[in-house]
């Protein structure tokens, strides 16, 4: 059996703090075959954060993925953490993707989502809200979630791929080959093409836990080049921001949607 799935809960509607990130956090980045696989989906800022509470309808995706091989993640709702599987019985690497359901939350201040359009690199979102015509207080946004780990079972050889979510970062390099240069390479997607000239905010936590916060940007590609250092763990995140499909359809109607892009991994000693 390619995956023995022990345990698994599904996110719960939460509306975080504006601005705050949504990863995949296994225990441990490496493990051995067969052994226990264990992972929290975490929400908060500079890395750190809590786990979330789940139920299954607030779940869109949830799969475990080791090449052409995908298995969903399956379990009892409300346990902690979240994966509570067993590793592949064979060595390769593993990717851990998650989408969560849609969730709306509310700007009740205009200068709120000013320092969000700023810090997410959306210059043009203001001036396109009052070309809208769209209200500068009270209005609703949509946001859903689209995170990947990377973990190594075993010697971890192999390959990430785009994986179809709606917005998704693809490693093209692995950090646990035995020839990794301490140089991540990746492309960021968006509905399966590459994504240009996109803000990536790069979050590095030191074994001593402290977390350094870098800006990267895509190339013509799509795609960012990235050092990283050994005993380092990473979260590269990027935001994409669209007006919503149904924006003025009633007055609770969302005039925004965020698509949250994420990608943990830890690079050995």
């Amino acid at each position: 059996m390619f995956f023995r799935t022990l345990a698994v809960c599904v996110l719960l509607a939460a509306t975080p703090a504006i601005g705050h990130e949504l990863w995949i956090e296994p225990e441990q980045f490496q493990v051995e075959k067969g052994a226990p696989l264990r992972a929290d989906i975490r929400n908060g800022e500079e890395f750190e954060g809590t786990d979330l509470a789940y139920f299954e309808n607030r779940n869109t995706r949830f799969d475990l993925v080791m090449g052409d091989r995908i298995a969903p993640v399956e379990g009892r709702m409300g346990d902690s953490p979240a994966v509570q599987t067993a590793a592949p019985d064979s060595d390769g690497l593993l990717v851990i993707a998650h989408e969560a359901a849609p969730s709306n939350l509310t700007y009740t201040e205009w200068d709120a989502f000013l320092r969000f359009a700023e810090h997410k690199d959306f210059p043009d979102a203001a001036a396109d809200h009052v070309a809208a015509g769209w209200s500068q207080e009270n209005f609703r946004e949509r946001y859903t979630r689209h995170s990947k780990a990377l973990v190594a079972v075993g010697h971890g050889a192999g390959t990430d791929r785009p994986l179809g979510l709606e917005t998704e970062f693809v490693a093209l390099t692995n950090p646990y080959d035995e020839g990794f240069d301490g140089t991540m390479s990746v492309e960021l997607h968006y509905q399966d093409a590459p994504r240009t000239d996109a803000q990536i905010e790069v979050f590095d936590r030191a074994p001593d836990g402290s977390v350094n916060i870098t800006m990267y940007r895509t190339d013509d590609a799509g795609r960012a080049v990235i050092p990283v250092s050994k005993g380092h763990a990473y979260l590269f995140d990027a935001v994409m921001l669209r007006p919503a499909a149904d924006a003025g359809e009633t007055d609770k109607s969302p005039v925004w949607e965020t698509l949250w892009a994420s990608l943990t991994f830890a690079v050995p000693e």
